[in-house]
């Protein structure tokens, strides 16, 4: 049920007079007729999904996109999976990164452990770029061939990845952090032709090693005909270990000019993938034109990227929001990129960071803004962030004490985006508006264009409860396809098995009364007692206000003849023990500030708690372990960052059930 939350923020009426969605709402009123009360986005949200076609024309019309031939309709096939946009155009989406940019204009800061920032102008990067694509299309790579990229976030990979989409060629990446199995399993499925890789890469102050890596991925892909490795960790680096290796500097033609390739609209764009914690990892294909109108529409009008701003995203390749930054660049803002760990030497390096490169939107993890707060940071303590204005949070649902650390650590003038999406769709379903308020622990409504509702089990929409997060219209950012799924049977099992016809997200949310959006966890990672779910996310943001708690992960493990058991799982901070009174306060704050009936029946305290490369707690993992699941099915352990953790779970599962009441 919806509780009165707290408002934390309201934009000023210079800031919404300033934002790209109030131009772009005049813009409607003088050339499409479309007269609506002043900074009322709830009507201009609703007018977006109930009128689809004459919304994503007037993005194409507005933002002024080039294609060969215009396109024949909107909309040629309306239905999901299957929705075909834009028809007959013919268009690259690199071109519309590089036009319109001065040669002289800065596009890209970047900074690593124990390097300061530094920077590229548009001029800098449009050489690099021309140089890769002329020396990737001396090795053959054409439209259609896929490129794979294991590099670091380094504008070396930027340039990488725009010169292969200007050929027409598809780009996919892993971060040089994940194993050699999990890499494998990703580009295995695509069948690469060439491979961009890296010598290492430095974390924590710790120098990684990636040749032998290298050399194993050139065993295991065995369509690669050509692997340019880029000296990151050593400029000496000795190559010879490795087959017929091209260095980057001698990879290209320096001077050669950059030329796109027009594709038509659904041509694959790049390869992304799902996390890989529950089997092979779904190879998600998105399209030139739907990226090109999806994110030009979110990074203008919902991140609210100008001329002069630099917009940071904390991440590494294998992440989505690497690809999210490079939208970025599809309107008149630069971003910026770091390389390494951010809390080496502390929690602090972004911080400066920040005050280093004049940043004016910060974007990281909830994880991290928990992780600031435990830690005691204070951003602006020594730092001028002046020019800091926006922060963002994704990758899980960001607590409500989350929300009173920002502004009472930023000020009460920052902006807050918290933002739910997923790799799935390369972008945004609810997040930041420049015209609405931010409350405590909401997300602030749903991105134009996307209609988001809150589902039952009937598939009816609900406002005030929690629900399944369910898309119910097209977007062009949905995947056209995953590779190698000809029939759509992989595409369709992933998102449209439990409402045919409407996509599935997986997550918990509620609509609020006034149109904003609280996430609580995965859907598939719910508490169900009686009937009554609550998902793992409301648990943790209980527990979670105990000091002496760091961390939690919670199943529901079923039960023959019985309710099942709940056992909870918990780190502790330094120095404590968990003792009766303790495990009384966990079970306490969970009744009081959930439910009665969704007390843990057993808390154990745990040294650490698995976890993907980007963050994420593995609940389902850990449930299908502890209910018999052969170990090496529940996770791909090239995709934890810590698989030691998981197998300290498998160790203790007989002792777990036992204590639990459960037949091993």
């Amino acid at each position: 049920m919806t509780t009165q939350r707290d408002l934390l923020w309201t934009p000023s009426d210079a800031r919404r007079a300033r934002a790209n969605l109030t131009r772009y709402a005049h813009w409607l009123a003088e050339h499409r007729g479309l007269e609506l009360p002043e900074y009322d986005y709830r009507a201009l949200h609703r007018w977006s999904v109930e009128h689809l076609d004459a919304f994503y024309a007037s993005l194409w019309e507005y933002f002024d996109i080039t294609s060969d031939s215009g396109y024949d309709r909107v909309l040629g096939r309306r239905e999901m999976p299957g929705a075909q946009w834009f028809p007959g155009a013919r268009l690259n989406y690199a071109e519309h990164v590089f036009r319109g940019k001065a040669d002289d204009a800065l596009a890209v800061q970047y900074a690593a452990e124990g390097v300061p920032a530094r920077s590229w102008t548009w001029g800098t990067l449009r050489e690099r770029t021309a140089a890769l694509a002329a020396g990737l299309r001396e090795a053959g790579v054409g439209v259609g061939d896929r490129v794979a990229a294991y590099l670091p976030n380094v504008p070396e990979t930027l340039a990488a990845g725009l010169a292969c989409m200007s050929i027409g060629a598809i780009w996919s990446a892993c971060s040089p952090d994940f194993g050699v199995r999990s890499v494998v399993d990703r580009f295995a499925q695509i069948e690469p032709t060439v491979l961009l890789a890296v010598d290492g890469y430095t974390y924590s102050g710790k120098p990684f090693d990636r040749r032998a890596e290298v050399r194993a991925l050139q065993d295991a892909l065995p369509t690669v005909r050509t692997t340019v490795v880029l000296r990151a960790l050593d400029p000496d680096a000795d190559l010879s270990g490795l087959r017929d290796p091209v260095q980057w500097e001698e990879f290209g033609r320096p001077g050669a000019p950059l030329q796109f390739t027009r594709v038509p609209g659904e041509h694959p764009l790049w390869i992304v993938y799902s996390s890989g914690t529950t089997g092979l990892p779904k190879p998600i294909v998105h399209s030139h034109v739907g990226m090109l109108v999806d994110q030009l529409k979110a990074s203008a009008f919902h991140l609210d990227a100008h001329r002069g701003d630099r917009m940071f995203w904390f991440t590494t390749t294998g992440w989505v929001m690497w690809n999210v930054m490079v939208g970025v660049l599809l309107t008149e803002a630069s971003i910026i990129i770091y390389d390494g760990s951010p809390g080496h030497p502390d929690l602090g390096v972004l911080w400066d960071l920040a005050e280093d490169t004049g940043m004016t939107m910060f974007g990281t993890s909830a994880s991290y803004i928990q992780s600031c707060m435990k830690a005691g940071i204070r951003p602006r303590e020594g730092r001028e962030l002046a020019a800091l204005t926006a922060l963002g949070s994704t990758g899980s649902a960001l607590s409500p004490e989350g929300f009173d650390w920002v502004y009472g650590e930023l000020g009460p003038d920052i902006w807050l985006g918290s933002i739910s999406g997923g790799t799935d769709v390369a972008g945004p379903f609810l997040g930041p508006v420049p015209w609405l308020p931010v409350y405590r622990s909401e997300l602030q409504a749903p991105i134009l264009g996307v209609a988001v509702e809150a589902w039952d089990p009937q598939g009816r929409p609900l406002v005030g409860e929690t629900g399944e997060l369910v898309i119910t219209e097209p977007m062009p950012s949905m995947p056209v396809s995953f590779w190698g799924d000809p029939d759509r049977s992989r595409y369709r099992e992933a998102y449209f098995t439990t409402y045919p016809g409407v996509w599935r997200h997986g997550d918990w949310l509620e609509i609020t009364e006034h149109g904003g959006g609280v996430l609580y966890g995965r859907s598939d990672a719910t508490i169900n007692r009686g009937g009554v779910r609550i998902g793992s996310a409301e648990l943790y943001r209980a527990v979670l206000t105990l000091p002496e708690v760091t961390e939690a992960l919670v199943v529901d493990l079923p039960e023959e003849n019985g309710p099942g058991q709940v056992p909870m799982f918990v780190t502790l901070a330094d120095g404590v023990e968990l003792d009766d009174e303790l495990v009384a306060r966990i079970k306490d704050v969970v009744r009081r500030e959930c439910s009665p009936r969704h007390v843990p029946d057993r808390v154990f305290a745990v040294a650490e708690l698995p976890r993907t490369l980007t963050g994420k707690i593995l609940e389902v993992p850990v449930k299908r372990l502890l209910m018999g699941a052969d170990p090496d099915t529940v996770a791909s352990r090239d995709s934890l960052a810590n698989p030691a953790a998981l197998d300290a779970f498998q160790q203790a599962r007989t002792k777990i059930l036992d204590a639990l009441g459960l037949r091993a």
